[in-house]
């Protein structure tokens, strides 16, 4: 009757076989080859053999074999099921030498359960070197996302949550964790669906810090997306057909690994770290990337929060000292024309007898009532207008060049002959003249203050198919693009303007687009250096279909325009 010793020195190669066609199903999918799978086991192997040929266990010599083989398949990512099913596959290897045998050319029973005690010893010491590896992986992770954490809230107290640096900082955190060489961060552009590098460190950094990609699938930060909840990796660069940066094959790296920010919810961006060894990532370590990623997709959202936040409270205090600039214009303002008509009242009521031979000063205190009632108009549109409301309209037909001819007319008498006025014949329409006139003067007296002082400034009136415009053009600096977005909300001045001679409160252009909006139409703005400056207001032929019904819904069919 054989000992097992005997057995398996009599079998070693046929067990080591047997054992190889077996346990590679669980490797397949890692890329190991031959002689890195049984660097270990056939020396473990022989061990056993060993030990039974002493009658006791393997002891030290044999522990060390086993966790030997467990390090090993912890750094190639096995999961610990799948190595404990390594040495229950040894054990039916063994056996199966002799399970067709007669009963005496089989090993006793003793035997055999010394042999199924060595290799359940084995299993449990690859179970407690697993769990012990698991907790102190837990703790270092735990470490690191303490740390991403505290950088994290110290950039939210510096009130540079987003910056380069701040980011930097981060992802040398995540670069130590990973326990590579690389590291970088795209942030996803919605305006041109791209993805552009916000920060990087480790190797390559300078030339990272330049790259910027689409969201195809072909590029590498493409596929990372498009993997969801996933991460991507890549074993080796050097062979991949997907488009990788340049920068990393020349900086040495081959291996990548990327996750979506976040893996679920609107993209925020793309993580992905780098090594210059060529080998496939743990699961392990794809379960730490796409955690410290989850926590970076946090502190990339506060981020933006913040930067939100304070936005919004720039804009309430910009708001809050212009209304306070505004009222202290106001006040001027109304007190010119007030005190005129005043002065003027006291001055008919000390001469009444003379009130017929002074009718010019009754004219002129009607004149200052009415500039007074004009800009309380005018602020009392503006916020109907600021509210979402349109201004209500009496609409009658008129003349489109009618209009701006009596414009002209009275801006030329008052400011000399700048005002050219280009208008075709019979532009008529259902329109508000009142509020057309308001429009177009207020255009006439923006481009007196804001153009050339040396250059005329030409009205034009064109009929164009389904729609009739009215435009003013003068030369003169060209308005920032910057500043064209939000020219036409209430109490808005351009640079320039501010820094300018000319004053005012910022409402004559929310008044010209609030006239646009209530016919249907829209104000169109071209400007630059070289051809000037260009208000257009583009209106439809008729515009009743666009008025408020009583019950203040508007007219089926309508589109609503915005500044």
């Amino acid at each position: 009757m054989p000992s097992i010793a005997e057995v398996i020195r009599n079998h070693h190669s046929e067990i080591v076989q047997c054992w190889m066609d077996k346990a590679t199903r669980a490797a397949s999918a890692r890329g190991l080859d031959q002689p890195e799978f049984r660097n270990i086991m056939p020396a473990y192997l022989a061990s056993l053999a060993e030990a039974g040929a002493s009658g006791g266990s393997g002891g030290n010599h044999q522990r060390r074999h086993v966790e030997s083989h467990a390090s090993a398949r912890l750094r190639q990512g096995f999961h610990v099921a799948e190595v404990v099913e390594e040495f229950a596959i040894l054990g039916r290897c063994i056996t199966h030498t002799w399970a067709t045998a007669p009963p005496d050319e089989q090993p006793d029973g003793g035997d055999v359960e010394r042999l199924y005690t060595e290799l359940h010893v084995a299993m449990k010491t690859v179970t407690d070197l697993f769990a012990k590896h698991l907790m102190e992986e837990e703790q270092t992770e735990k470490r690191y996302l303490l740390l991403l954490q505290k950088v994290a809230s110290e950039a939210l107290r510096l009130d540079e949550p987003s910056s380069q640096n701040q980011l930097k900082e981060l992802l040398k955190i995540i670069l130590e964790a990973m326990g590579a060489r690389s590291c970088a961060l795209l942030l996803y552009v919605p305006e041109d669906a791209s993805l552009v590098t916000a920060a990087s460190t480790g190797i390559g950094d300078e030339q990272l810090k330049r790259y910027a990609t689409s969201l195809d699938p072909k590029p590498l930060p493409g596929s990372i997306v498009a993997a969801g909840e996933e991460t991507y990796s890549l074993r080796d660069v050097t062979t991949t057909t997907l488009e990788v940066s340049e920068s990393l094959r020349q900086a040495g790296i081959h291996s990548l690994l990327g996750v979506r920010l976040p893996a679920h919810r609107a993209l925020i961006g793309v993580l992905y770290v780098g090594l210059t060894e060529t080998r496939e990532f743990t699961a392990r370590e794809k379960q730490r990337l796409q955690t410290l990623g989850q926590h970076l997709s946090v502190h990339l959202e506060n981020a933006r929060l913040y930067a939100n936040l304070q936005e919004k409270v720039e804009a309430l205090e910009t708001e809050r000292g212009l209304r306070e600039q505004f009222v202290t214009i106001l006040a001027h303002d109304l007190r010119g024309p007030l005190s005129t008509a005043k002065m003027g009242a006291h001055a008919l009521l000390r001469v009444p007898e003379k009130l017929e031979a002074r009718h010019d000063l009754a004219l002129r205190i009607d004149r200052n009532i009415e500039r007074a009632d004009q800009m309380v108009r005018d602020l009392l549109d503006t916020n109907r207008i600021q509210a979402g409301q349109r201004l209500p309209l009496r609409l009658d037909t008129c003349d489109l060049g009618r209009i701006a001819q009596d414009v002209v007319e009275e801006l030329t008498l008052l400011h000399g002959d700048r005002f050219v006025l280009e208008a075709e014949e019979h532009v008529r329409g259902i329109w508000s003249a009142e509020e057309l006139r308001r429009a177009l003067w207020n255009l006439g007296t923006n481009a007196l203050k804001y153009g050339a002082a040396d250059s005329p400034i030409t009205f034009t009136v064109t009929a164009t198919g389904a729609q009739a415009q009215a435009s003013v053009h003068n030369q003169g600096p060209a308005i920032a693009r910057a500043d064209q977005e939000a020219i036409f909300k209430p109490f808005i001045r351009t640079r320039s303007a501010k820094t300018g001679p000319s004053k005012g409160w910022g409402l004559g252009l929310t008044l010209v687009w609030g006239c646009a909006q209530a016919h249907g139409g829209r104000v169109e703005l071209t400007s630059d250096a070289d051809t000037g400056t260009t208000f257009r207001l583009v209106l439809p032929w008729d515009a009743r279909p666009f008025q408020v019904e009583p019950n203040g819904a508007e007219h089926a069919g309508r589109d609503s325009v915005h500044p």
